[in-house]
């Protein structure tokens, strides 16, 4: 990140295996920042990310877990705090997506979408605002999608966690 100087700063990335969050996990160790790579299910490719970083002279630490989950979300924060003492970044980018015509849609597909696109949001930010409070500083980034706004056919749970994901974002930058 050109400009972008993150040296003692410590970021977690949600979904960090592949996809935009390796990168955004890449470029925020490239600005300086000692970051947790999250992973739930791709351990392998998260090891990948994390061993990229970490030979490219940034320090990486690896953290599974379902951040849908209550107790593997406020795992995942408590482990990177443990491990780097402190987090002052999260990057809230774990999402799937499970496309279906709402007339198809099975309600299990529903719930697990919105579930790890805005649950697991939600979760980590509270987990990891507790931390930041305390340190009276700290910046959470939430990645949404522009189908949150215009929706999109056959992605009627992807659309509805990332427009609650916009939601979610302004009411917290509130508080």
């Amino acid at each position: 990140m050109p400009g972008i100087d993150l040296s003692g700063k410590v970021a977690l990335v949600t979904g960090a295996s592949r996809g935009i969050g390796a990168v955004v996990a890449s470029r925020l160790a490239q600005a300086g920042a000692r970051v947790g790579v999250n992973f739930h299910a791709s351990s392998e490719l998260a090891t990948v990310i994390s061993d990229k970083i970490n030979k490219a002279g940034g320090e990486a630490f690896l953290v599974g877990g379902d951040v849908s989950q209550e107790d593997e979300a406020e795992a995942v924060v408590k482990q990177l705090v443990e491990h780097f003492g402190s987090i002052d970044i999260l990057v809230n980018n774990a999402g799937i997506n499970i496309d279906q015509l709402l007339i198809r849609m099975k309600t299990e597909d529903f719930d697990r979408v919105l579930n790890v696109n805005l649950r697991g949001a939600f979760l980590c930010t509270r987990y990891a605002m507790t931390h930041m409070i305390r340190q009276r500083s700290g910046r959470v980034i939430n990645m949404s999608s522009v189908v949150g706004l215009s929706g999109n056919p056959g992605q009627a749970n992807y659309a509805a966690a990332k427009a609650g994901l916009v939601g979610l974002t302004k009411a917290v930058a509130r508080e």
